[in-house]
């Protein structure tokens, strides 16, 4: 079956999207597929005036096939179909894993095209489907434990680590807290130097190695002091499953949600952190004080996001979702995965 996926990480990569970027990869991988990835232009003024949120892609070339898989960071990446002439015509199917599906705004007019697609809520299955009358499945997001799981475990020498979005006042509490020299613990946060660009995938593996040697990794659902005007969710991201992974202490505010509950199922996986950033500062030197006591829960954070969370058994998931048959290699890396699991 001569398949192509098109995602937007090779030619628009971004830090917050590297985990998506990788089932991209996997995919590429299994189905022996061509990787394609439009690069974005800048739309003129008359059609910026019509279509303000419209992105506009540089034409690809592909001679198409049987199937094209689109990973769509959010809604708006099902555009990227139309930076391929004659899309429809080229591919037998065309379907697609949404990442941030709750930006119910930012889905385009080029939804329809598909054959179909998964959304990673439940919540968010009604709109697309009936908006653009498309068959909506839910899958949930994943990571590459294959690849990123600790290979043995290490010291911890950092307390706390938090990469990315961390809530204001959380931060400048923890900060005045941990940074003096008169405390003993080590907080680390915001380690990744690049944004965009082709450092970010070097620096990919440095994240991973800080969260090897972490205690505790800081987590909010994004209502917590909420900053600017992007749209809001309780799912469940890659922070949570890169931190379990990595052996981590899950520490901040859980999301509730249904998705939350099915993915975050083992007790232990997420420790809730009090409203009051000083009383949560307070809960995160009791948790140091008992690192040594918590050393069986990271390893049931280390094997539960294996077996459960790899992007492999998505990707089995969404070929069994869209009729695809399952690549052979797919097969036995799961084997791996279940060997690896079994080490913890």
């Amino acid at each position: 079956m001569k398949t192509a996926i098109l995602y937007a990480g090779l030619a628009n990569p971004h830090v917050g999207w590297l985990a998506i970027d990788e089932l991209a990869e996997l995919l590429a991988s299994y189905f022996q597929a061509e990787r394609l990835s439009p690069k974005l232009i800048p739309g003129k003024w008359p059609e910026r005036l019509i279509h303000p949120g419209k992105t506009a892609f540089e034409p690809l070339r592909t001679s198409g096939g049987d199937l094209l898989i689109v990973i769509a960071r959010n809604p708006g990446d099902l555009g990227m179909i139309a930076s391929i002439a004659d899309c429809r015509k080229k591919f037998g199917k065309i379907c697609a894993f949404v990442t941030d599906s709750y930006f119910h705004a930012g889905y385009v007019g080029e939804t329809a095209e598909f054959d179909a697609i998964t959304v990673t809520a439940h919540e968010d299955i009604a709109y697309p489907g009936d908006r653009y009358g498309i068959p909506v499945h839910q899958l949930y997001q994943g990571t590459d434990a294959l690849n990123w799981a600790p290979q043995k475990l290490h010291n911890r020498e950092i307390d706390i680590i938090g990469f990315g979005r961390t809530p204001r006042s959380y931060h400048e509490c923890f900060t005045q807290r941990f940074h003096p020299a008169s405390s003993p613990h080590l907080y680390l946060h915001s380690p990744l130097g690049n944004l965009t660009g082709p450092g970010i995938r070097p620096e990919r593996g440095m994240l991973f190695k800080l969260l090897h040697r972490s205690r505790i990794s800081l987590a909010f659902h994004l209502y917590v002091e909420p900053q600017g005007d992007r749209p809001r969710s309780m799912m469940v991201t890659s922070r949570w499953l890169e931190s379990l992974l990595s052996g981590c202490i899950v520490a901040g505010k859980r999301p509730v949600s249904r998705m939350a509950d099915d993915m975050l199922f083992w007790p232990g996986a997420t420790t809730e952190l009090s409203d009051n950033p000083e009383t949560a500062a307070e809960e995160l030197t009791q948790l140091l004080s008992r690192n040594d006591q918590l050393e069986e829960q990271r390893r049931i954070n280390i094997r539960q996001t294996i077996t459960h969370h790899d992007w492999r058994f998505r990707i089995e998931t969404f070929c069994t979702l869209m009729n695809i048959p399952i690549p052979p290699a797919l097969h036995q890396d799961k084997a791996k995965l279940q060997e690896l699991g079994e080490k913890y």
